[in-house]
């Protein structure tokens, strides 16, 4: 089949083709989605889209025109797909759902340690001879209180670190795991009780209606004045200008981000010559108890190589016609 590989760069390409092994002929574009560059998909069977990449009805629209037949998202998330517009179009959609839970909850986990105990900033102090200590006071994980928003396979890894930290955990989640909860000696709370008593709280929930935004002013002002929020999820869990507010406010210690509201457009790419028009993140770069990666969780070579063996596999299925339900399909 012919693949039109949406929004690639050089560490998935190289693991796509590797997984291809030439089954499909792969057309690799640097251009995100969007209804524009849908046509860059003409002549091709499959559009192959990346976390940013705006599978909206506009794109979709396009991509059916041209005769598309198959969506492969190389993400777990599909926030940013039309379901109820593919499903009108009778375009099938797969994803990724699971790729390495490890190498997100492990970010989320360092992301912590780094902006706990200012790694960074003794790093760069270190390069400049500077080996003063003053201003890089972190505290003890031990025996704070981790409160985890979500207990997928992400959360659950997450969580479990924590509590070789010797951490208390708490964990919301609408559906309970209690067998595993019991075994960890971790502990399910209602959000509010979690948002009270935790020191650190991670978000670990995919994005939709019921989770966008769940972490706002008022959720913000029931938090300990001194607690870290950790978000390796989708950035719309938080509002943004709520987090700028308490952040500008000293109303919480810090934010350790790998995702942001607006990132499409800008994460994955150089801006580093000519900057960046969005004012509400370029206000978040300037605080220093803010601690951003560029949506990298998921970047280690065990969850490449998962994402493109899936990716391939799913594409192999739908042209075979075979069942679709290992990949899981969407619709």
């Amino acid at each position: 089949m012919k693949v039109a590989v949406f929004d690639t760069h050089e560490f998935d390409r190289a693991a796509l083709a590797e997984a291809n092994l030439g089954k499909h002929e792969l057309i690799f574009l640097k251009a995100s989605l969007d209804a524009q560059t849908a046509q860059l998909a003409k002549g091709c069977d499959v559009a192959c889209c990346f976390a940013n990449d705006r599978v909206d009805k506009g794109s979709l629209d396009v991509l059916k025109q041209l005769g598309v037949k198959l969506i492969a998202l190389r993400s777990a998330g599909y926030n940013h797909v039309d379901i109820k517009c593919a499903l009108d179009l009778k375009l099938k959609v797969v994803r990724v759902p699971e790729y390495s839970p490890h190498a997100v909850a492990e970010h989320a986990v360092g992301l912590l340690l780094t902006f706990n105990r200012k790694i960074h900033r003794a790093h760069n102090r270190v390069r400049e001879m500077n080996f003063s200590l003053d201003g890089l006071v972190g505290f003890d994980l031990y025996k704070k209180t981790v409160g985890v928003v979500g207990s997928g396979k992400i959360g659950k890894v997450f969580a479990q670190i924590m509590k070789g930290f010797g951490c208390e955990v708490l964990v919301f989640d609408k559906y309970p795991d209690h067998d595993w909860a019991q075994k960890f000696d971790i502990h399910y709370s209602d959000l509010n009780n979690l948002f009270k008593q935790s020191d650190i709280i991670s978000l670990h929930v995919p994005l939709n209606a019921e989770t966008r935004h769940i972490i706002d002013g008022n959720a913000i002002e029931s938090m300990k004045k001194n607690m870290v929020l950790i978000n390796t999820g989708r950035g719309a869990l938080i509002e943004t200008n709520a987090l700028t507010q308490a952040l500008k406010t000293h109303r919480i210690s810090g934010a350790c981000l790998d995702v942001y509201e607006e990132e499409a457009g800008i994460f994955f790419n150089d801006f580093s010559d000519s900057g960046i028009d969005d004012d509400l993140l370029a206000r978040l770069l300037t605080f220093p108890n803010v601690l951003i990666t560029a949506h990298q969780a998921f970047l280690t070579q065990e969850a490449l190589k998962n994402i493109a063996d899936t990716t391939i596999d799913s594409i192999s299925r739908f042209e075979a016609n075979l069942d679709l339900s290992k990949v899981e399909v969407l619709i």
